[in-house]
């Protein structure tokens, strides 16, 4: 019903930037908050970022407040995670997720909230 396809990840030195991309497809992608999550080797996944349908955004991690910024083009149906000044730290699979409730606009976010998920893109952050 709805497929997401992750992009942008990779291999980058502390203090660089990337910039991952989601494009969704197959349902009203405009009505949906979308979110960006990540899970380390051993650890839970957690919640990094969402974009609400009505444009607000929302952060979890607190360590990447003020580095990270989400962006949606609904035109492309497509949800951004724009990351600069990445550490070490940072190094996970990024997950792209849409939100299973319409119009959603507060900021209770968690994977259990999310309906679907696309298959992760790598972000490796060397010292």
């Amino acid at each position: 019903q709805v497929q997401l396809v992750e992009s942008g990840g990779g291999l980058v030195q502390a203090g660089g930037s990337l910039r991952l991309s989601c494009a969704a497809s197959g349902r009203s992608f405009n009505n949906y908050a979308m979110g960006w999550f990540r899970q380390a080797p051993g650890k839970e996944r957690e919640f990094v970022a969402a974009i609400k349908w009505s444009g607000g955004s929302t952060y979890g991690v607190d360590s990447v407040k003020g580095r990270f910024t989400i962006s949606r083009d609904n035109a492309k149906n497509t949800v951004y995670l724009q990351m600069n000044s990445l550490k070490p730290e940072d190094t996970a699979v990024y997950y792209c997720a849409a939100d299973r409730r319409p119009y959603y606009n507060g900021n209770d976010y968690s994977p259990v909230a999310m309906d679907y998920w696309g298959k992760g893109t790598l972000v490796t952050v060397s010292s």
